[in-house]
């Protein structure tokens, strides 16, 4: 009896296999689509700006279900991640209302995503917020080198398979494993973050071996620049390595990457010397990344020969979804609502561009707020924006974006003048040029692949302080520069004294590299440094402090200068120009 089972049992499974095999189309075309780094751009909306934008989910919509409706191809649809933090609209349904299903779960939804891969910027959102969306997602959200604290078991899913007219694809997530750099523990706390090209290796090897997919494609939320912050090939843990996974992991068909806001569409070789494609699709629904297969079944092999090219789509010539824009009209409307609520208001404008050349009411009016929250000696902070203006008048949530862009914590930290002089070297290393005389740049430059003049360092890097008064001799050479004059209050200052300082959580945990290379604080150390750590980001407790103040008059500490003066002063009206087209 137990024979005759068996025998039937086998017979079963060589006829599934037999239909599965006939089932097969002698030809299979698939286009496979990645958005990136969206930032919350939901809407082709700007609700900081208060302006209409070419670039959004609803335009890609648009185009997604144009192609879905020829039936001569099929489709798949990914995101890389980056899409809880950036626009109001999701920083609303992020914190403010959490009653509902979260905005971004219902527009995925409704454009049928067949898969997403985690990144850093949705887990700054914390755990509330990402563990939410990981259950309300009508999609598996990936991440294969994100572990179980302690665990073989990844805490996101490692890959995905998605069938199309009998043709497995696997998709494989990674996300940027440098996130312990940059975030509270809190925030990330239970995972562990392993190397992309160790984990690629492994998840590449298990997925040919379990399913036996005809396409694979790696979902990276990491840049392809691996030389990015003074990092190299061999870099472990390397920020940016979607390249360097394409070249060093064979097996992948495409990798799309990210993070990094790049415009980026290549071929490499694997160590097969076979072909891998690289799509890096920029940020803001702008662009969109297509890869199209066509598999040919070879009736020798019963195999699939592959046809295979890429390009990137310009989403902004392209209509939004008029379905879409009236389903989500009322989300919508409630968030153009919360953005044009009041905050105080200012007595005069503040620019975000004078921060890039000096002493600004930019910058103090976020140390003042920081000092204040804090009750430190000594307030850092960095421009988290290139070029924004608030102007005079009421002051409305949307400007707090513009103020503070990013989701940080706000921490007190125990530093040493030593460490806070150091600090400071590092920052304004990283921002001025060596001048020789009035005719050399103030900032550092490089030179773009375009051959024109950009921002050496990153705007959001450029660190100065409060609390103290200090000069930045320019005509001398990096890490010779700083002069701490005194305290705020005219009392000295100690190298050797341990002062309470307000930084924000991405810099007080290594982002940027100012408290580890240039405090020479190690990773490790910096934990026991903070001696006290906000709640809730930094910009709610903002909005707060300026509704207790109602009206406020931006003003310049004057607390530092850049020396000498008259050289600075020609080098600023160059510099302004190259940046912003005019003079300042």
């Amino acid at each position: 009896m137990k024979q005759i089972l068996f025998s039937l049992l086998i017979l079963v499974m060589l006829t599934s296999a037999c239909q599965t095999e006939q089932k097969r189309k002698e030809f299979v075309t698939i286009k496979i689509f990645t958005t990136t780094d969206v930032h919350g751009a939901i809407f082709p909306y700007d609700f900081i700006k208060d302006r209409e934008v070419m670039g959004s989910l609803a335009q890609v919509s648009n185009y997604v279900n144009a192609v879905r409706a020829d039936t001569t191809c099929e489709v798949v649809l990914l995101d890389n991640g980056d899409i809880l933090q950036g626009q109001p609209v999701v920083y609303y349904y992020n914190f403010e209302d959490t009653s509902k299903a979260h905005i971004l779960s219902r527009v995925m939804q409704y454009m049928e995503y067949d898969a997403g891969t985690v990144g850093n910027h949705d887990i700054e959102a914390g755990h509330s917020v990402y563990d939410r969306l990981n259950r309300e997602f009508s999609f598996p959200w990936l991440a294969a080198n994100a572990r179980i604290t302690g665990s073989k078991e990844t805490y996101f899913k490692p890959y995905t398979i998605i069938e199309r007219s009998g043709v497995k694809i696997a998709v494989i997530g990674l996300i940027t494993p440098a996130i312990p750099k940059w975030l509270p523990e809190n925030i990330w706390e239970g995972m562990e973050f392993d190397d992309m090209i160790e984990s690629a290796r492994f998840w590449i090897k298990t997925v040919k071996e379990k399913e036996n997919p005809e396409i694979i494609v790696g979902l990276a939320h990491s840049g392809v620049d691996f030389t990015y912050s003074n990092q190299q090939e061999d870099t472990p843990k390397n920020e940016n390595a979607s390249l360097l996974v394409a070249k060093n992991v064979s097996g992948f068909d495409v990798i799309f990457a990210g993070h990094d806001h790049k415009v980026f569409d290549t071929i490499v070789k694997n160590p097969n010397g076979e072909n891998v494609f690289i799509i890096d699709a920029n940020c803001y629904g702008k662009m969109l990344g297509e890869l199209s297969v066509e598999l040919t079944l070879n009736k020798k092999t019963n195999e699939y020969d592959k046809e295979v090219m890429s390009r990137l789509v310009d989403m902004r010539k392209i209509e939004p979804d008029s379905i879409f824009m009236s389903i989500f009209e009322d989300d919508f409307k409630v968030v153009k609502k919360y953005v044009s609520g009041s905050v105080g208001r200012l007595t005069e404008p503040i620019s975000s561009r004078e921060s890039l050349f000096g002493n600004s009411a930019f910058a103090d009016l976020i140390h003042r707020i920081q000092l204040d929250l804090t009750q430190a000696d000594i307030s850092f902070t960095a421009p988290l924006s290139f070029s924004s203006t608030i102007d005079y008048g009421n002051i409305y949530v949307r400007d707090m974006f513009k103020l503070y862009r990013f989701e940080n914590l706000l921490y007190t930290m125990e530093l040493t003048g030593k460490e806070i002089d150091d600090f400071l070297e590092f920052s304004y290393a990283g921002w001025f040029n060596t001048m020789k005389d009035k005719n050399d740049n103030l900032l550092k430059f490089k030179i773009s692949n375009r051959g024109k003049k950009k921002l050496a360092g990153q705007f959001y890097n450029f660190s100065s302080a409060a609390g103290i008064i200090y000069e930045v001799d320019v005509s001398k050479t990096e890490s010779n520069r700083v002069t701490i004059i005194s305290m705020a209050d005219g009392t000295a200052f100690d190298m050797k004294t341990k002062y309470k300082v307000a930084i924000n959580s991405y810099r007080g945990n290594g982002g940027g590299g100012h408290l580890i290379e240039g405090a020479k604080i190690s990773k490790e150390e910096l934990k026991s440094r903070i001696l006290h750590s906000t709640e809730k980001d930094l910009r709610f407790y903002m909005m707060n402090w300026l509704k207790e103040q109602k009206v406020i008059k931006p003003e310049k500490y004057g607390n530092w200068k850049v020396i000498p003066e008259d050289w600075v002063k020609t080098a600023t009206q160059t510099d302004y120009e190259i940046l912003f087209g005019s003079r300042k």
